[in-house]
């Protein structure tokens, strides 16, 4: 079945809203088109305007940087956005259905039945690869799209690629590959070119993380040229703001900057690693391919609320499959490490 022919049929049929400034191109002096302000009152330069909603420059920037031809890339409010326009574009409330892969980001589930589409839930293997059940159920089931976080929230491990390109190519429906991650193991990255051997493939990507813009709402989305035109149709008109795209644009002209502070993000994650392991009633400290990791206690829930008292946050994950009795730590600078640090072994004494 192609790519066309897994959409919902409503949505191949869409008749999409067009902005008059996409039909008359870029070269245009006098704008009177889209009922806007003549002159910004407050704000950047240019606020009073809408932004580019094709986001031109910002994917001529992720194709430069990040490797994902602007020919197939969508941007979006977030991943999340991506992900609920995927689910739009492929998945017929009431009767369609995803598959997720626990322990995994449990937004894919809220946005699924938000969408009143119906979740399947596959666990990975506890070492964090694909399951044999997965291959079975996406012949089975024919889940309209299936989700795999590499590197996986919550637990921080990498799955290895050639076995997300050998699940890609059996599964009938859409594979999602969500690498918000990957800029902290990128040798795990799904390419372009895998995704040109693949029409159902799919690859997300965020600024949240790596990229340091979690308040700017920008990810991307690979994918052939069939889904990026129809993401096109689905998305709101202007999805993504004007302030965020230059922010987003900063971030990728910094990219050297950027990925020295990886480097010392994955520094800082092994060193709290190794320290918090000294701690004797830590119980396990996970390992990691990601900017977070997982600890094991004995009394995780004592654990937070010790550290919530000391004014510091973490995540409980302990209900999570395979994450008993863990709380998932995110790095920050070596101020903010040595803090958690100290603080767990005074709470731990």
């Amino acid at each position: 079945m192609s790519v066309y022919e897994l959409m919902r049929p409503n949505i191949q049929r869409l008749e999409p809203y067009k902005c008059a400034r996409d039909e008359a191109g870029p070269d245009m002096d006098v704008y009177l088109d889209a009922n806007e302000n003549y002159a910004p009152v407050a704000g950047e330069e240019g606020i009073n305007r809408y932004p580019d909603s094709a986001a031109a420059r910002l994917r001529a920037a992720a194709e430069q940087v990040l490797g994902i031809p602007a020919s197939l890339c969508t941007v979006g409010n977030g991943s999340d956005e991506l992900i609920d326009i995927l689910i739009r574009i492929f998945c017929i409330p009431g009767r369609d259905s995803i598959l997720v892969m626990p322990p995994t980001y449990g937004e894919y589930s809220v946005l699924a039945s938000v969408n009143d589409v119906a979740v399947i839930k596959c666990p990975l293997t506890r070492e964090g690869a694909i399951s044999q059940d997965a291959y079975d159920l996406v012949r089975k089931e024919r889940p309209k799209l299936s989700f795999i976080c590499s590197p996986n929230n919550p637990t921080g491990l990498i799955c290895g690629k050639e076995d997300i390109l050998a699940f890609a190519k059996e599964n009938p429906g859409i594979t999602v590959v969500d690498q918000a991650y990957i800029d902290f193991a990128p040798a795990g990255a799904i390419t372009a070119d895998d995704v040109r051997d693949n029409e159902r493939l799919v690859v997300l990507r965020t600024m949240s993380k790596a990229w340091a813009l979690a308040g700017a709402r920008v990810g991307f989305m690979m994918s052939c040229e069939e889904i990026r035109a129809k993401a096109y149709d689905v998305k709101y008109p202007y999805n993504v703001g004007l302030p965020a795209m230059e922010a987003a644009l900063q971030a990728l002209a910094s990219a050297e900057a950027v990925r020295a502070r990886t480097c010392e993000i994955i520094r800082l994650r092994e060193w709290m690693r190794q320290r918090i392991a000294a701690i004797p009633a830590v119980i396990e400290v996970l390992p990691s391919d990601a900017n977070f990791f997982l600890v094991r206690f004995e009394d995780p829930g004592a654990v937070y609320r010790a550290l919530k008292d000391k004014g510091i946050v973490v995540r409980d994950r302990s209900r999570e499959l395979y994450c008993q009795g863990c709380l998932r730590i995110s790095v920050g600078s070596q101020e903010e490490d040595e803090r958690l640090v100290r603080a767990l072994e005074e709470i731990l004494a």
